[in-house]
């Protein structure tokens, strides 16, 4: 027979295991709209919202896409490069997918299925260019919520005119 005091206990865990899953809920589901924002972000080219997603440094590793070597850069840096990269008449769309998250504490793992097109139609450079890849974005908690402190993009496959990715008009 349990006694009162056991009963208390075994309420009191169960209470607590009920706090825990709800907030693993909770930062999953805050993880993942941080990475799908900083997509929408990007494709409406609301620079400072993207540029809310991130903690002050962020390591990035493109290597697979541009070449080069992973780095550690300013957040700022890596948005004002998109930013001039992905001007205003350069169509983007960018889509992650089938979030696998991880988290230890206070930092997490996301693991996304990626796709991405970047599309201008008229100017000195037309065409499209797509490209599909397996991304890891790193995470951590901050006293502003969660933001994004890595990303890897690991592509698998790429087509179209490369000229529209890397094209920037002369000003």
């Amino acid at each position: 027979m349990i006694g009162r005091t056991q009963l208390a206990v075994v309420e009191h865990d169960e209470e607590m295991q009920m706090q825990s899953r709800e907030q693993i809920i909770a930062d999953e589901a805050e993880i993942c709209r941080v990475v799908d924002e900083i997509d929408n972000a990007v494709d409406a080219k609301d620079w400072e919202k993207c540029r809310a997603y991130f903690t002050d440094e962020i390591d990035v590793d493109f290597t697979s896409l541009a070449g080069g070597e992973p780095a550690k850069i300013k957040a700022d840096d890596l948005v004002e490069g998109w930013e001039a990269n992905l001007y205003e008449a350069k169509k983007s769309f960018h889509q992650c997918t089938n979030h696998s998250i991880k988290i230890k504490g206070d930092t997490a793992e996301v693991f996304s299925k990626g796709y991405a097109f970047n599309l201008l139609e008229t100017g000195e450079v037309t065409g499209l260019w797509e490209v599909w890849g397996n991304y890891t974005h790193t995470l951590r908690r901050t006293e502003n919520g969660w933001r994004c402190s890595g990303m890897t993009l690991e592509v698998i496959y790429q087509r179209g005119n490369e000229n529209v990715r890397n094209f920037v008009p002369k000003n």
